[in-house]
């Protein structure tokens, strides 16, 4: 599984950093930086998913390999 992120649909609610901190961080302003490696870890399937799941403007979409 890999993980795109939309930054300009991003508003900065901070969900996807805080269910998943390490497939994302924060920058400066609060918005959403995705440091997920290209091929998620099957351990980090759940996360990734959750933070897909919570993402208010459905800014981070979940690709399978």
């Amino acid at each position: 599984m890999k993980l795109r992120l939309d930054r300009s649909a991003c508003q900065g609610h901070g969900r996807c950093y805080t269910l998943a901190p390490d497939l994302f961080d924060c920058d400066d302003d609060g918005y959403a930086v995705l440091n997920a490696p290209e091929d998620l870890a099957p351990d980090q399937h759940a996360a990734a998913l959750s933070a897909v799941n919570n993402c208010p403007e459905y800014a981070i979409t979940p690709e399978e390999d």
